[in-house]
């Protein structure tokens, strides 16, 4: 059975954007695997685009986050313009079946390869951007990024790093640690281990091995002292 053409007009509609040169967006979705790629393919609008995403994620961050210091608008900026937080971006505006590939990378399922819907959604910013400029490009990744923004699907750091690095903003000397109970046979120890930063009340935590309660101390101090939300990090 021949496959069913797909309606360019349905992703124009979830891009929710028109191009004044439709030529783009074609290239922007052909693989140089297709035939009717003779040079054309998206490479090009992808290299353009991962720019263009990283300097619209970072004015979105400095607007988004005033109080943020540099260290962690740095890591949000790398959780959103990664292979995986693009290719999401990707699904969601599903750009799979409007993609032009060879017969054998069609056949094997490259429509859903994570490594090409990254690739094709920073070639389509890049397209953007070359039809309509940067606020046009802009404006798309704050639409199709604003669910990233706001809550990234892993943690920004760890623990242990963002009580040290509260600790040191506040000009404290860093988290000191302390076992405060060790329990359990050799092979399947258990830790309670309390953590303490000048100024305020130690906080406990429990696990498998020292790192673990070490973390697990730090999430507990960071959620009593407001640095963390319940809603963001759980409680573990």
């Amino acid at each position: 059975m021949k496959r069913r053409k797909p309606n360019l007009d349905e992703l124009l509609k979830r891009l929710d954007y028109r191009f004044e040169k439709p030529e783009l967006l074609d290239e922007a979705l052909t693989h140089v695997s297709a035939p009717q790629a003779a040079g054309q393919s998206y490479q090009r609008l992808e290299f353009l685009g991962d720019r263009v995403l990283g300097l619209s994620i970072a004015e979105l961050l400095y607007s988004t986050f005033p109080g943020a210091p540099e260290g962690e608008l740095s890591r949000r900026l790398a959780e959103l313009v990664r292979r995986e937080s693009c290719a999401e971006v990707a699904i969601a505006w599903d750009v799979g079946p409007h993609l032009k590939l060879g017969a054998g990378e069609a056949h094997s399922g490259e429509r859903r390869n994570q490594t090409i819907l990254a690739d094709v959604c920073e070639a389509i910013i890049g397209a953007v951007f070359l039809d309509g400029g940067y606020e046009a490009a802009r404006s798309l990744v704050e639409r199709s990024f604003r669910t990233l923004l706001a809550a990234p699907r892993r943690p920004l750091r760890d623990p242990k790093s963002a009580l040290q690095e509260w600790a040191q903003g506040r000009g404290l000397p860093p988290p000191t640690y302390t076992i405060a109970e060790q329990s359990g046979p050799d092979h399947a120890p258990k830790f309670r281990i309390m953590v303490t930063v000048k100024g305020t009340e130690g906080e406990f935590g429990q696990g498998a091995s020292k790192r673990v309660a070490e973390q697990a101390a730090a999430r507990s101090l960071l959620l009593r002292e407001g640095v963390w939300t319940e809603e963001e990090h759980g409680t573990a």
